[in-house]
Order: C-alpha cells, then structure tokens, then sequence
C-alpha cells in the first residue's frame, strides 16, 4: 500500500496530501470513516455533476484516492481577479441550481423531512477548484437529501457567518469583497421561503462543533434578523 507524500491542503474537517502521479488522498482529521463521501461523489458524476474521479476507498474506508484537481480555489480566483466576482458569484449559483436538478439517492440521510433533493450543504467558493476543465466541486461530508433553498441557506450563512484564517488586515480587504459574491449569489434565489431557510441555516450551523464561538453569535443574529426580531 503507497504512503501518503506531503500534506496539500488542511481543512476543518480532513487533510489532503499528495499521492502519486495526477492523485491526492483525502483523510479525516478525526480517522472517521468517509466511505460514504466517495459514494455520493460517484452518485454526483454518474449524474453530470463536476466532482473529482474517485480512484479507490482504502484503509478501512477511512481514505479516499481521488483525482488531483489544479487551478485555484473559486475565492483565490476572485482575490487576485476582482473583476470575475460576479461572474464567479453567478458560477456558484448554476451549480447549486444544477445540482438540486439531481434526486438524491434513498440511502443518503434526510436533513430536513421537506426534499428529495441532493445537497451539499458546503457549496461555497472554498470548496469550487477553478480546473482547466471547468468548476469542480469539492468536501462533500455533509451531503444529505432535502429542499435546495436549504443548500442555498447554508452557503448564504457560511459566507456571512465563517471567519477567515487570515491576518486582520487582510481580512478586512477580503470581506467587503466576500460580502459583494453573497449578495449576487443571493440574487438568484431571493422570494418565498428564503430567509426562513436561512433562518433554519443559521440555527443548524450553531450546533456545528466545527463553528467557533464568534461564528456561533454571528449565525445567532443572522438568524435572528432573518426571522425578523
């Protein structure tokens, strides 16, 4: 069995490292099994959907060998290439929107008893790799079944409410910036329904053991402006 080479990419969740010529190993931080992301993955290309090519679940099912993607995450894109946030922002939308046209598969946990929908539930410009090949979407932990303006809150939450891992001075370049992308994307999908769903986003993520404290208070006043208090 290979070795994993150097790490490529940490996340909250899990690590990427290199693994050979054109792969990547993707293991959770916690040693968890994530044979069921690979799944879904596969459901998602069987589909249409631009996801990386799964090569082999290993070590239990605790390791997945993937395709290695390269170009730039969508946000490192819209950093150093201003001028393509709106377009950028309006890519994010297509995908959610293409990717609630798939039913999700029966044996997919049910988020919210209200859709049949596939969703992703971390669909935001951290997770969309800029390939020669077009957007492909990354992380799919969290994948469930349910109503796409669920998957649409939660991404709305994510970039009003995460906190970059950035100096303070350079966060408070990238957020102006980052709140322009969460206004056009939001233009897509604004109407009935929409922020009751960003509402439920918002409680959902401060339950979230990955959120940290300041995170939490912000999906509080997120969630409670939604709803109107």
């Amino acid at each position: 069995m290979a070795d994993a080479g150097r790490i490529l990419a940490s996340g909250r969740d899990g690590d990427i490292y290199e693994f050979g010529p054109g792969l990547v190993l993707r293991r959770a931080k916690d040693g968890r099994v994530i044979e069921g992301e690979a799944r879904v993955i596969s459901y998602a290309a069987e589909h249409g959907y631009p996801v990386p090519q799964i090569h082999e679940v290993r070590a239990g099912g605790t390791e997945i060998v993937m395709e290695r993607l390269d170009g730039p995450m969508m946000m490192d894109d819209i950093s150093r290439h201003p001028w393509t946030l709106t377009r950028n922002a309006r890519v994010l939308a297509d995908l959610h929107d293409q990717l609630h046209e798939i039913t999700a598969p029966e044996w997919l946990r049910e988020l919210d008893g209200k859709g049949d929908r596939l969703l992703h539930l971390d669909l935001h410009p951290m997770n969309i790799m800029m390939t020669k090949r077009g957007p492909v979407v990354i992380d799919w932990t969290n994948a469930s079944r349910g109503e796409p303006l669920t998957d649409v809150g939660l991404t709305y939450v994510l970039m009003t409410c995460a906190t970059n891992p950035m100096p303070p001075l350079v966060r408070t370049l990238v957020e102006p910036v980052r709140k322009m992308i969460t206004n056009v994307f939001a233009r897509r999908f604004r109407g009935p329904g929409f922020a009751e769903h960003v509402a439920f986003a918002a409680e959902l993520k401060t339950f979230d053991p990955n959120m940290l404290p300041e995170e939490v208070e912000k999906c509080r006043r997120l969630a409670a402006r939604m709803r109107g208090h």
